[in-house]
């Protein structure tokens, strides 16, 4: 299992590296720059600005300096923000972000699991019908879609919910974005968890647990679930990394001060130095969450890891 652990962890290291290079010169190719504003500057004081960042530098140099920079864990400073580094702006926003994407996780997980065993178990029947339809649609439906559609109907139509903002900090200001998150993976993860328990369930040594005369609760859960859990496992990599980069638009249109927030306004002032301390961040956080999966799948097929 260790080696089978190194070498997911040596192979994350040049795909970081990739991630950071094609953002870097990705950020600098969009038109515009961190100083323009709407009233021009003088082109010395411009100049003597671009200096104190590095920016007069050949890309290539600005790119060793901030590589540099980064494996001693010094983000830069933020063009925008000026008395703020971006060490301490993603501090400010991951919180948020982390306490949006988990619970969206763990409800994905609970009603997928659930929807899609329930499916299985009344395989074409009109139960197994509307779970894959509605799974279909929720596919179909992209979150930043979604998310306003939940904040006019639950709460304008019925002031059941708060449209946006933290307020308190209680837990009635995140429903709305954790099941705008949620939905589209509730439904990716039900098809999953349907078609892998039919398989499982179809297979010889629940066939055997049933004919002992268990109880279906019994073959579920001590049985057929863990198999049938691994094509989820498989996919719970691109599941959070399709939250954690759903969750940039989502907290915009919430108005929720997450770390996705930070990121769109750091775009849209070209803040190169916050775009880029949030792009790293989120692909550090998206191999290391991967990583995590293959050990997770790697315990759980021994095959894998002995491959």
């Amino acid at each position: 299992m260790l080696r089978f652990a190194i070498q997911r962890l040596l192979g994350a290291i040049p795909t970081l590296l990739v991630l950071i290079t094609l953002a870097f010169f990705l950020i600098r190719l969009a038109p515009g720059g961190p100083f323009d504003t709407e009233k021009t500057l003088p082109p010395e004081i411009e100049a003597n600005l671009r200096a104190a960042y590095n920016l007069d530098e050949s890309l290539p140099v600005q790119l060793g300096r901030y590589l540099w920079n980064l494996a001693q864990g010094d983000f830069g400073p933020s063009f925008q923000y000026r008395d703020f580094t971006v060490t301490e702006l993603i501090a400010t926003g991951f919180p948020v972000s982390l306490r949006l994407g988990s619970l969206a996780m763990a409800l994905a997980l609970v009603l997928g699991i659930s929807a899609g065993t329930l499916a299985a178990l009344r395989q074409n029947r009109p139960v197994d019908y509307t779970v894959m339809g509605a799974a279909m649609t929720g596919i179909s439906i992209p979150n930043f879609v979604l998310a306003p559609l939940l904040v006019l109907v639950f709460a304008i139509w019925l002031r059941w919910l708060p449209a946006g903002g933290l307020g308190d900090g209680s837990l009635r200001f995140v429903v709305l974005p954790v099941i705008a998150l949620a939905l589209p993976q509730v439904a990716y993860i039900a098809r999953l968890t349907r078609g892998s328990m039919i398989e499982v369930l179809r297979s010889p040594f629940t066939r055997t647990a049933r004919a002992q005369g268990l109880p279906t609760r019994t073959v579920i859960l001590r049985h057929a679930l863990k198999p049938a859990l691994l094509p989820v496992v498989s996919y719970l990599g691109p599941a959070l990394a399709a939250i954690i980069t759903g969750s940039v638009v989502v907290e915009q249109i919430f108005g929720v001060p997450g770390l996705g927030r930070f990121f769109v306004q750091g775009a849209l002032n070209r803040d190169y130095t916050l775009v880029m301390g949030v792009v790293v961040f989120y692909g550090s956080l998206i191999i290391a969450l991967n990583f995590l999966v293959d050990l997770v799948y790697g315990w759980l097929d021994p095959r894998l890891r002995h491959g």
